[in-house]
């Protein structure tokens, strides 16, 4: 590992991207340091280390990378740029005009990323707007009229200099810019985990390494799996010149949807925990019945995540144009019609590969919990290096890898995954 690291050191090329990635991320660290106006430290850390901590805006805050404990710069993180850019794939699957701005090409893609640009502009505003009012109703905020747009105005800056800088990065650095922020916050979350897991009982210091080597195994082990369906083409006559066929395979994933539906399905979960923390009366009925710990929330959770899971599958891949895709370029699967009866086999394969990836996904996210009610993990080093976060690390790591595979490949270097 470490003389591939130093193969990759030498290339010049290489290098100035990896220095260019870590100076965007030091950037993106130092601004989460940098307090917005007129916020009350004090009362802020006491809001997040009691109960609604624990809630909503703890998942939040784990995103942020403490920075909306702080409420800093950077306290809306790159999280409304996710949830914009979310909301146009699921618009151009129901949306006929932006289904054939997808068709145009790069030109189209550029009109939809400039759409995501504004409508990630509104979210942090609106959000930001939310924030303060929540805060302030909480004591951990005071301000008037000019001081309130001096906030929102902030915030929506912070979040679109993180939309910027994570742009850059996956033009100028290494690997997805987004995603790369995302890993970021959750590894400078990290500290409070292992001080959650060193501070705990006998039984979470014993068995919390064991649960997650297992789940980084495990993790790794589904990620990397795939279902490769052999494509043939056929010879194509183009002017005077024939092309040859070929043969070569479709790469369908086991976890198509990534990490997205547990992200959706712990925020939803969240809402009630947090509203609660306002009423002591509903608090108190939510954690009776409907906590971290109960049943109710597991299955409930478990339930929504392969719901989004399937739903989910279906924007990032369809059947349909995939199918028509191989048909246009004269490809086909050996064995199988093209037109209708392959996009019938896409669908099948599909749905027996997210059954699945769904369960898995539920059982990285509700694991946890059952081991914090058996084995008292605290709530900190859940949030820290519980499934979703081990998920997100890992998944953004792999990916980093083999974006650095490729470029020591095309220099003829060794490479590290085998």
């Amino acid at each position: 590992m470490f003389s591939w690291l130093s193969n990759a050191w030498r290339v010049p090329e290489l290098r100035r991207r990896l220095l260019f990635t870590a100076g965007i991320l030091a950037v993106y660290r130092f601004g989460s340091w940098v307090p917005a106006p007129g916020i009350n430290e004090s009362q802020l850390s006491s809001i997040f280390g009691g109960s609604a901590g624990n809630g909503v805006l703890g998942l939040l805050n784990l995103f942020s990378g403490s920075a909306l404990s702080r409420f800093s710069l950077f306290a809306l993180g790159i999280m409304p740029y996710v949830t914009a850019s979310i909301i146009f794939q699921v618009l151009a699957v129901v949306v006929p005009s932006l289904e054939r701005l997808q068709k145009e090409g790069e030109a189209g893609y550029a009109k939809i990323t400039q759409y995501t640009r504004y409508l990630t502009v509104a979210l942090a505003a609106a959000q930001a707007t939310g924030y303060a009012f929540l805060f302030k109703h909480q004591g951990a905020l005071h301000f008037n009229t000019g001081r309130l747009v001096i906030i929102i105005l902030t915030l929506t800056a912070g979040t679109t200099l993180l939309m910027w800088m994570g742009e850059q990065i996956t033009k100028r650095g290494i690997g997805n810019g987004i995603s790369l922020l995302i890993f970021a916050s959750i590894l400078a979350y990290a500290p409070q985990g292992i001080s959650g897991w060193i501070n705990g009982g006998t039984s979470a210091r014993l068995f919390f390494p064991l649960v997650a080597l297992g789940i980084v195994v495990s993790v790794v082990f589904v990620m990397e799996g795939q279902r490769r369906i052999p494509v043939q083409y056929a010879r194509r006559q183009l002017g005077n010149r024939q092309t040859t066929g070929g043969s070569t395979y479709m790469p369908l994933s086991v976890v198509m949807a990534g990490v997205i539906p547990i992200i959706f399905a712990a925020a939803i979960l969240a809402v009630p925990q947090t509203v609660g923390s306002f009423k002591p009366t509903w608090n108190t009925w939510l954690q009776l019945n409907f906590g971290y710990s109960s049943w109710q929330y597991l299955l409930a959770e478990a339930l929504l995540i392969m719901m989004m899971t399937y739903f989910y599958t279906s924007v990032v891949f369809n059947p349909v144009e995939q199918a028509d895709n191989l048909r246009k370029y004269n490809g086909y699967i050996p064995g199988i019609r093209p037109g209708p009866p392959t996009a019938a086999y896409f669908d099948r394969v599909l749905n027996r590969l997210t059954f699945p990836g769904a369960l898995f996904l539920a059982s990285v996210a509700v694991a946890p919990s059952i081991f914090i009610a058996h084995f008292h993990f605290s709530q900190a080093t859940y949030r820290a290096l519980g499934g979703t976060s081990v998920l997100i690390v890992v998944g953004v790591a792999l990916q980093t890898m083999r974006q650095m595979e490729s470029q020591m490949v095309m220099r003829h270097y060794e490479g590290f995954l085998r």
